[in-house]
Order: structure tokens, then C-alpha cells, then sequence
């Protein structure tokens, strides 16, 4: 039974409770009752599938303009086929032709858009984190084409994250002229990235798990079965357009044993190595262009002359280079020549992409990390020739990996070069390197190429998925029984004697009210107890003037701070789910916090190695 202050107030029947009161004790205000999905969500699902459709036609779209602009710029010819600029017989021509780009570029982000500048992902990210997933409708428009141009004339960038960009505006765009809450509107954006991502590569499920470790911060089912049929969508869609062949060949890999998946974590270390350099190298390049003395527009001019110069030098660095992936991964492109074009690729890439051109990161990432692969794979097969390690395998491990350690997205670089190749025996490989990757990155920088600049903002992202910890907690769990209670038909006057002397608890900031037959009737707080405008002999029951705001024993206390969030209040009063109006207890945002204790604890405590027990010799008889 709940302990009354002040003592007197406890005579049932002594001091009538106020009529309106029943109407009070009528009703609670209960936390909402989770549900996985709703009808909300299914709507989400159409809506997503949508965006899909025009994601991968935009894509479409997109591959036709650089194959469009390429012909133009390089061969003099009107064509939309997608087509590598390094066959072209410009000779020392070559080097004017990104310079021109360049400049195209650079007035497009001054008078167009200043977002169309950097790869694309990590401006969505901060779009998702801090601007409501609301994308300007004119980036749509701006993002592709400026990528176009400067893919078009020769910057070795892929096309892919400005088609993750322009898929997130166009999800981003629906959602912002529907009538959608902020979190549905980044599903769509999602939806719409994800969506751009599987019609450019034919890889859906990689495209969910890039969505979901780089933009959604969550897995919830709310948003990945939308975002997983956008990508289902899209996929499906690129079928029609270009068939359902693998994106980049690969020969049959055998079944690597336990010597060659050691070599495969080791050569995922030392390309993890690698993805750090790049990553600070490329920051680097962007921080000496951020103290030039002229406008950011003319930067991607000075970027081009160093790309053009490399695509003189080796052509196969200007444009996209899917080819040269596909070259790396077969074989075609070995020894000096492969380890040129990584040199120069990169070279190019970092320099250019520094300088604020419009492009992605994913393809040269890919061409640099599969060529130091292919590169270490070669050495390891002459230096240990017992290990059984295959030179394409350590390729494909060294394409992914570079991306991991990169991006910090392990789940989506894996599966990433799985879709791309449908090699089943290189996922063992895959999952060893790219892992040894990933640790090695962590360890070495906590912020990844996409998200660096964010923390440079003073904007730091956590990556990191967790069980919520309240939400694995019952209000039973914590809450206070027996609770000091006020009673409702006492008057201020008496309360204020009773709070000013010895047996009052100093501590409390609020008291659930009760009636004379003990049931709950609101809630007040010291504040409203104090507050010198009350009349000293107002009844306490004229002071509620709201139904109380409660929390069930089995809810959790993820649902109680929400509840307490939305209500506005800092303590509820816990009461039975059968009857509401009994008070079994209370629950503090102090409690909520204090619960976190053993969420600590279990993370830094290390408790002793547990030990054999000595024997103690047997006696001789």
C-alpha cells in the first residue's frame, strides 16, 4: 500500500476529492504500443518502389550522358555508348580536354548548385543527420549532369556516387511533397540511393547494406523492407536495360585452404594500410586547395591539369575505368604496367577529387585497391608458393578491402564483390581481408572517407549498431515501489508544513496524488507545490487539471523516456495495465539514467580468467 504524506490526509472520507476527479481517474495517458510495422509502411513500400523505377531510369540517364560526352570530348563523334576515353589519338591535346571540363564544372557549382561538389555520399549523410533528409529539388538536376561533364572528360572518377546522390534527391524530393514525417522521408532517401546503387552495378543486396551502414543509422524493419524493395526494383529494372550479367569478369576461383586465407587476412591488413593513407592523403590534397588565394570555382581547373597530364601519360586513368577493373581482376593488366596505373590512378583521382570536382570514389577505389591486390598476390605466390593463393582471388580481396577499410561499410564492401563477380568461393576470402581491413582502419583513423568530412564540421558519426539498452529493460525492473504519495483532499498549506519538515524526502521533485480510496489521480511536482501564486488553502485537487501520464510494469524504459519526452514530464507513475488507476510504483528520469550502470559495467570490467582448480595429492594408504 503506497505511503500518504501528510499522515493526516490518510482518514478515508475525511476531505471530499473533487467531482471532476472521476472524469480524470476515467483515463490515463499510456506510452503507444510498438509495432514493428503498420499500414504507414506499406505505403512507404509503394512509394519506394517508385522512386526505384525513376532512380534507375535517371542512372540510365546518367551512363548515356558520360558515354555522350566522352564520344564528344575524345573521339568527335555523337554516340551514347559507354565508352573508356583511352583509345583516344589526341596526343598532347589530351591534357586541355579535363581542363575544359573542369571549368564547365566549376561554374556549374558557382551559379548552380555549391552542392554538387565532392563524391555525393557523405552530403547525403549530413542531409540525413542534420537538414531532415530535405535535399534541394535542384541538385536532381545539377548532381548528374555536373558529374557527367566531369566524368565525360576524362576525370577518373565512377559514377556511381552521383547516382547514389541523385537517387537520395529524387526519394528525397517525394518525400518532401508528401505529406511524410522526417523519418519517412529518409527511407526514401534511402530507398532512392540504394536504388541508384543496384541499377548501376546489379547489386541489391549490398545496396540495402550500404544504405543501412551509411545513411539509414538504424535496422529497423520500418525502413529496410522499403529500402530492400527499391533495391530489388532498380536491380530488376537494370535487367531490362542491360541484362543480367556480372558486372566485372572474374575466372573460377578454387576453394582456398587454410595457408591461403592466412595470406588473404594478411594482404587485407596491408591494404587496410593503404585505404588509411589514401583516406588522410585525399584530405591533405583538399586542405592545400583550401588555402589557395582564389575562389573554390577554379579549383577543379588546376585538379584537371594534373589529370590530364596523368591521362597522357597512361590513358587508361581518364574516365570511369570499369575496364580497367575487369583487367586487373582477369589478369589482362599485370606487373609494371599494373603497378603504373595504380600509381597514376590514384595520383589523378586524389588530386582531382581534392580540387571539389563532382564524382564518386567507389571505381578508382576499386582500381587502386584491386591492383595493389593483384600486385601482393603476385608477390605472395612467388615468396610462398606451398600457400596456394590465386592472384585473382587476392585481386578481388584487395578490391573490396581498400573500399572497407575507406568506408568502414564491411558488410557492403564483402557482399559488394560478391554480386559484382558471383564468385561463391571468394566470399571466404573476402570476409577474412576485408575484416583484417577494417580493424586495421579502426584502429589507425576512427573517422572514414565518408564521414571525415562530417567530423570536420564538427559533425563526428558513430557507425555502430546496438540493441537500444533501454529497450531491453521492464519498468518492474527499476521503478519504486511504494512510492510517497500525496493525498488529493489535503490542502497546499498542509503540504508545504509537511515538505519544510524532517519527514518529507528531499530528494523527490514529484508526488503521485491519490484519492481517498487510493487511486491514482495525477501527478505534482515540487515546483508546482511551491509556486507562490496558489491560494495556501487550495486542495490539491484542484490543482490537477490534467489526466496523468503513466507507464505500464511490462513496458519498457526505452517507452518510458519517449512517453516521458512527449508528455513533457520528468517522472511517471507506474500503475497496473488491468487497472490503471492502482499505483503499484514510479519511475524517474533518474532511474533511466542509473540504468545505464550495467551497460557500463559489462563493457569495462574484466573479470578474472577463471582457473583450474589445483589438485590437491591424494594421501598415501
Amino acid at each position: 500500500m503506497p505511503e500518504r504524506r501528510p499522515a493526516r490526509a490518510a482518514d478515508p472520507g475525511a476531505i471530499p476529492v473533487a467531482p471532476s476527479m472521476d472524469d480524470a481517474l476515467a483515463a490515463v495517458r499510456a506510452p503507444r504500443e510498438h509495432a514493428q510495422v503498420d499500414g504507414r509502411v506499406v505505403l512507404l513500400c509503394g512509394l519506394s518502389i517508385a522512386v526505384a523505377l525513376g532512380a534507375a531510369l535517371l542512372a540510365q540517364v546518367l551512363t548515356a550522358l558520360i558515354g555522350l560526352i566522352t564520344n564528344l570530348a575524345f573521339y568527335g563523334r555523337a554516340s551514347l555508348a559507354f565508352t573508356s576515353p583511352a583509345a583516344n589519338r589526341l596526343g598532347v591535346w589530351v591534357v586541355l580536354v579535363p581542363i575544359a571540363g573542369a571549368l564547365v564544372v566549376g561554374a556549374m557549382a558557382r551559379w548552380g548548385s555549391a552542392a554538387i561538389r565532392g563524391h555525393g555520399i557523405p552530403e547525403v549523410m549530413e542531409k540525413v543527420l542534420h537538414g531532415e533528409s530535405r535535399i534541394p529539388a535542384r541538385l536532381m538536376f545539377w548532381k548528374p549532369v555536373s558529374a557527367a561533364v566531369a566524368i565525360g572528360t576524362g576525370g577518373p572518377f565512377g559514377a556511381e556516387g552521383p547516382i547514389i546522390a541523385t537517387g537520395g534527391a529524387l526519394g528525397s524530393l517525394v518525400g518532401q511533397v508528401l505529406h511524410v514525417t522526417a523519418d519517412e522521408r529518409k527511407t526514401l532517401l534511402a530507398a532512392g540511393a540504394a536504388a541508384g546503387m543496384a541499377a548501376t552495378f546489379g547489386t541489391p543486396v549490398s545496396a540495402v547494406l550500404l544504405a543501412v551502414e551509411l545513411l539509414l543509422f538504424e535496422y529497423r524493419a520500418r525502413s529496410v523492407i522499403p529500402v530492400a524493395l527499391a533495391a530489388a526494383t532498380a536491380a530488376a529494372a537494370r535487367m531490362a536495360f542491360v541484362g543480367s550479367g556480372p558486372v566485372f569478369r572474374l575466372p573460377p576461383l578454387p576453394q582456398p585452404g587454410a595457408e591461403a586465407l592466412t595470406v588473404y587476412v594478411l594482404l587485407g591488413a596491408l591494404v587496410g594500410l593503404l585505404s588509411v593513407g589514401v583516406t588522410r592523403l585525399v584530405y591533405a590534397i583538399e586542405d592545400a586547395f583550401e588555402r589557395l588565394p582564389i575562389h573554390w570555382m577554379w579549383w577543379p581547373a588546376l585538379g584537371a591539369v594534373v589529370v590530364g597530364v596523368a591521362g597522357y601519360f597512361a590513358p587508361r586513368t581518364l574516365g570511369v575505368g570499369y575496364d580497367n577493373i575487369d583487367g586487373i581482376l582477369t589478369g589482362g593488366i599485370a606487373g609494371q604496367a599494373l603497378a603504373f596505373l595504380v600509381v597514376m590512378k590514384f595520383v589523378s583521382w586524389a588530386v582531382y577529387l581534392g580540387s571539389g570536382t563532382s564524382g564518386g570514389t567507389l571505381a578508382p577505389l576499386f582500381t587502386i585497391g584491386g591492383g595493389a591486390g593483384a600486385l601482393l598476390g603476385a608477390v605472395a605466390t612467388r615468396l610462398l608458393p606451398w600457400a596456394g593463393v590465386d592472384v585473382h582471388a587476392a585481386a578481388l580481396v584487395g578490391m573490396a578491402a581498400i573500399f572497407a577499410g575507406a568506408s568502414h561499410a564491411l558488410l557492403t564492401s564483402v557482399v559488394f564483390a560478391f554480386e559484382t563477380t558471383r564468385q561463391p568461393m571468394g566470399l571466404l576470402p573476402l570476409l577474412a581481408g576485408c575484416s583484417a581491413a577494417y580493424l586495421v582502419s579502426l584502429l589507425l583513423r576512427p573517422h572514414s572517407i565518408m564521414t571525415e568530412k562530417l567530423a570536420r564540421r564538427g559533425t563526428p558519426v558513430r557507425t555502430e549498431y546496438v540493441v537500444d539498452h533501454l529497450s531491453r529493460i521492464p519498468v518492474e525492473k527499476v521503478a519504486a515501489k511504494d512510492p510517497v504519495t500525496l493525498a488529493a483532499g489535503d490542502t497546499l498549506a498542509a503540504v508545504r508544513a509537511w515538505m519544510s519538515s524532517r519527514a518529507a524526502p528531499t530528494l523527490h521533485q514529484g508526488f503521485p496524488v491519490v484519492d481517498a480510496a487510493g487511486r491514482l489521480a495525477g501527478v505534482l511536482t515540487r515546483r508546482d507545490l511551491l509556486d507562490p501564486a496558489h491560494d495556501p488553502a487550495t486542495r490539491l485537487a484542484e490543482m490537477l487539471h490534467r489526466t496523468p501520464a503513466v507507464v505500464y510494469p511490462d513496458n519498457s524504459l526505452r517507452e518510458a523516456a519517449d512517453h516521458m519526452v512527449r508528455e513533457g514530464v520528468g517522472r511517471l507513475p507506474v500503475v497496473d495495465r488491468a487497472d490503471p488507476s492502482r499505483l503499484v510504483g514510479i519511475v524517474t528520469r533518474s532511474d533511466l539514467l542509473a540504468a545505464h550502470a550495467t551497460r557500463l559495467e559489462a563493457a569495462h570490467r574484466r573479470q578474472r580468467p577463471v582457473r583450474a582448480a589445483r589438485r590437491t595429492p591424494r594421501a598415501k594408504v
